[in-house]
């Protein structure tokens, strides 16, 4: 059974796990680029992009951390299913990061709630949050997880600022 969304969402992976580079879509020139080499001495332990057809406060694309146990690659669209929300805040103000999981992926079919979620992978996550842009001289505020609920309303809120905004551009 296909889910709706925002129980069903399609991620546009721009990093995938595994990487030290810090890709972001263009969305005017339509390409992906580099952002940066991550300065500290991590990488992302995640596929990481953005959830198509959403438009978060600080005028991006809704940031997603995909659960998956291979890494795809850059400009991949996989469909997902968000079950947690990582708040965080940095220089623009509120940050959240939603956390989804792979429906292609039989070893996260299993997967519905954040408490499914192996403790220690979050917690490893939280870490990667917590030490990125040390080297930068940038500070990120991890707040800490929320559930299922809170995800699907922020991916509710922006869905509907990307509509209007889509609406305003016709």
């Amino acid at each position: 059974m296909e889910r709706p969304f925002p129980d069903r969402v399609e991620i546009v992976v721009e990093i995938p796990r595994g990487s030290r580079n810090k890709y972001e879509f263009d969305e005017h020139a339509g390409v992906f680029r580099l952002d940066r080499v991550l300065s500290s001495a991590v990488f992302y332990n995640f596929d990481y992009g953005f959830i198509d057809g959403t438009r978060a406060d600080d005028g991006d694309h809704t940031d997603a951390l995909l659960i998956i146990d291979e890494p795809t690659f850059t400009g991949c669209h996989v469909w997902a299913r968000p079950v947690g929300v990582l708040e965080m805040r940095d220089e623009k103000g509120a940050d959240y990061k939603v956390l989804c999981v792979a429906d292609g992926d039989p070893n996260q079919a299993h997967i519905e709630r954040l408490e499914q979620m192996r403790p220690h992978r979050l917690v490893e996550i939280e870490h990667f949050f917590n030490t990125y842009k040390l080297l930068e001289d940038k500070t990120v505020d991890v707040i800490g997880w929320r559930d299922g609920a809170r995800a699907l309303e922020i991916l509710r809120h922006d869905r509907v600022a990307w509509e209007a905004e889509q609406s305003a551009s016709r």
